[in-house]
């Protein structure tokens, strides 16, 4: 039932936890409940959940610390991941860069573990890769932090299927981290799901429920908090809307029809994309947590996954995933 990260890491449990939105993206700050996040990440490890997914750029830095408060005394109970490489500049609190220089990724893995209040990270992600620095300068300045005792694993986010092999070639690569569910299956066509499986490399797939839509939850942007950061999203506004809206119902039917939420189909759909995908569902609340970890019993048949195809082809979805200033930060 577990999954491995990479070719020798440890086995992780078949559905990870994404920690991001306890800290920003979903929601106003106002409605952030700390207590509440902590327990959430208590009650994943005591389900077997083990596998904890965070950045330095949460927050800025609010959601590593909170991770490494979630975390003392059960360290030993987490493959524990952050990521860095976004820069928030002071004077744009909301303008990001990249910053891929070996210096500055030296500095980002001990700030990252002061934060975190660990010895070690388990798994560390360049975020997206700097267009400005070779992935080989990059790369080999993480390996350095492995070779210290500061990392075990390393991965990447959001980059192309050459780029992995170029990192790899420099020092293994554990995971890869992109966007993947039923509305978003670029990773199939643009050779990046594939590259893992060939290299021995954990596919980790971040929001595999939509960013909440495949759960059926939102049916109107108008519902989402002013700080809500789909209120951005192009899958989200307007026509667009309305069109996946009508997607979702069909695909909310189906879960119906298999006895589980549509969540759950959405989850069990990406688990079952190979042995080497891990999807990392964000949540904040112990009841949705719960919900998602079921889902790791569901095990579709062919004919629900080519009914699920059937509904919801690659091209089917209306809208880009990011706005384009977003989506200049994808390496493609």
């Amino acid at each position: 039932m577990n999954r491995k990260l990479g070719r020798d890491g440890p086995q992780l449990f078949p559905i990870g936890l994404g920690c991001m939105g306890m800290s920003e993206g979903y929601g106003d700050r106002a409605e952030r409940d700390e207590t509440e996040s902590i327990e959430t990440i208590h009650r994943a490890l005591d389900l077997g959940v083990n596998f904890l997914d965070t950045a330095d750029i949460y927050g800025p830095h609010e959601n590593e610390v909170l991770v490494g408060r979630a975390l003392q005394g059960r360290r030993a109970q987490a493959v524990l991941a952050t990521k860095f490489g976004f820069v928030t500049d002071r004077e744009k609190a909301k303008t990001r860069r990249i910053d891929g220089r070996p210096e500055y990724a030296r500095a980002a893995c001990d700030a990252s573990l002061q934060r975190l209040g660990v010895e070690t990270i388990d798994l560390w992600y360049l975020h997206r890769a700097d267009p400005q620095v070779p992935i080989e300068d990059t790369v080999g300045a993480m390996a350095e932090c492995v070779r210290a005792g500061k990392v075990r694993y390393l991965g990447l986010s959001e980059v192309s299927a050459a780029t992995v092999r170029r990192a790899h070639a420099v020092h293994p690569i554990s995971a890869l981290q992109s966007e993947y569910s039923m509305w978003t299956r670029d990773p199939e066509h643009n050779g990046t799901l594939a590259t893992c499986a060939e290299l021995g490399v954990t596919f980790v797939a971040f929001s595999p429920l939509g960013r909440g839509f495949l759960t059926g939850a939102v049916r109107s942007a108008d519902t989402l908090a002013k700080g809500d950061m789909r209120r951005n999203l192009p899958r989200f506004q307007g026509d667009n809307l309305a069109r996946n809206m009508q997607l979702v119902d069909a695909v909310t039917a189906l879960a119906t029809k298999r006895g589980c939420t549509p969540g759950q189909l959405a989850l069990a759909w990406v688990l079952s994309r190979g042995e080497h995908v891990v999807p990392i569902p964000g949540t904040k609340r112990r009841t949705r947590l719960e919900e998602n970890v079921a889902a790791a019993r569901i095990t579709l048949t062919d004919a629900e996954l080519r009914a699920i195809d059937e509904l919801l082809p690659p091209d089917a979805i209306s809208g880009a995933r990011y706005p384009d200033s977003l989506m200049e930060l994808v390496n493609r």
